[in-house]
């Protein structure tokens, strides 16, 4: 079969920038046939790194979020506020929360992630996350009522955003409080960890660190929070960021394993399946170009990198060219703006590095500071701190990085 004879019909389910950039990606692979895209957010895709900064700023509206779909996918069939129940992946068909039954000659499953929630007793009004455009605009305002009080239950990326943004707002207190020793030790390490917390701190955030969550006060919505050390904080608004999980369970009772996330071979492919591929946050595929240790990645690049290589495997099986591509090596990065300055982060600087050095700056003061993740003596990752000329200088890495040799699992 031939690129102009693709037939039948690739169902994505998840509509957002996977869902989106897999759809344009199997257009690219050469898939001329049907794609519909079922999501249930009722929004066309959109950005969702502003929603923790520029979004609860009140700096970015809803439409410069909005990605703008490639004139490929226009013939695409959208359906949104739906969701997804039930796989049926013998039979190939997926069943929506609406009772209507869609199958498939090829299956993307794109559906991401959603926030963890605390289980701890107390009122839930006044607790949020940040995934959403409609969580952000419902925390924007929260937060821009006279003399809030925050606390913020995380200290990762999505935490520290929160509260630096906040902190712009005028929001009169502003803790951050997690188990771990110092902020975002857990992707970036001790190092960088403290320099991270001297800025914060520095700039108005307060921390509770080394300590969890016991509980909420409040009857009718939380006044405060519990500590597990005992210490009380009052709080008139709390944001959840405490992790993610997958949001797989509509593929229960396929013989998948979904233990976090859908795990893929190296191509991609959902449990082996030559049908079915996995995209974005929801992926847990290992990474040819470090090791063959399976791992979901939460970062702005991986939608589109997964995309490109779940279509090529996909489109190749359809179309029978008994072609296989590459074992999947992207080259992670990520970036996390926070007050006046930036986190820029290129390879993978949390997959077991066993040599962390600074290789430009310094990590006592406030200027710029580049740090470089070695294991076995190799690059791994590069992570900078500061401002443009930072990130210019962990850019300058990229090509050791990318000549790391592949490995197989």
């Amino acid at each position: 079969m031939t690129a102009s004879e693709s037939t039948g019909r690739v169902l994505v389910v998840g509509a957002s920038m996977a869902g989106l950039r897999a759809a344009e990606q199997l257009r690219a692979a050469g898939w001329t046939g049907a794609i519909t895209l079922v999501g249930d957010e009722p929004h066309m895709p959109y950005n969702r790194p502003p929603l923790s900064k520029e979004v609860l700023a009140g700096k970015a509206p809803f439409a410069s979020l909005a990605f703008r779909p490639r004139p490929a996918v226009a013939d695409a069939a959208w359906l949104l506020g739906r969701r997804a129940v039930t796989a049926r992946l013998p039979e190939r068909t997926v069943v929506l929360d609406d009772g209507t039954s869609l199958s498939y000659d090829g299956l993307v499953v794109a559906t991401g992630m959603r926030p963890r929630r605390l289980t701890c007793p107390g009122p839930l009004p006044g607790r949020h996350t940040v995934r959403t455009l409609d969580d952000a605009q419902g925390l924007r305002e929260a937060l821009t009522r006279p003399g809030a009080r925050v606390v913020v239950v995380g200290a990762g990326f999505i935490g520290c955003e929160v509260a630096a943004t906040a902190v712009a707002l005028g929001v009169r207190e502003v803790t951050v409080v997690d188990p771990l020793p110092l902020p975002m030790t857990g992707p970036l390490g001790p190092l960088l960890g403290r320099a991270l917390l001297r800025r914060h701190e520095a700039r108005g955030v307060r921390f509770a660190l080394g300590t969890g969550v016991a509980g909420f006060t409040g009857e009718d919505r939380v006044t405060g929070v519990e500590l597990s050390d005992g210490r009380v904080l009052a709080a008139d608004v709390v944001v959840e960021s405490v992790g993610s999980v997958a949001n797989t369970e509509w593929l229960d009772g396929n013989g998948l394993d979904l233990t976090d996330g859908v795990r893929t071979d190296a191509l991609l492919r959902a449990g082996g399946r030559p049908e079915a591929v996995a995209v974005g946050d929801v992926a847990r595929f290992p990474n040819a170009r470090y090791d063959g240790v399976p791992r979901r990645v939460e970062h702005w690049s991986i939608p589109g990198d997964t995309a490109k290589q779940a279509a090529r495997t996909l489109v190749a099986h359809l179309h029978g060219t008994g072609e296989e591509p590459a074992p999947f090596a992207p080259l992670p990065t990520f970036w996390s703006d926070q007050h006046d300055f930036r986190l820029q982060s290129f390879g993978a600087p949390s997959y077991g590095a066993d040599d962390v050095r600074v290789l430009d700056g310094t990590p006592d003061g406030d200027g710029d500071l580049v740090v470089g993740y070695h294991r076995d003596g190799l690059l791994v990752g590069v992570v900078a701190l500061g401002g443009p000329g930072a990130a210019s200088a962990a850019a300058r890495h990229r090509p050791a990085l990318l000549a790391r040799p592949a490995v197989t699992a």
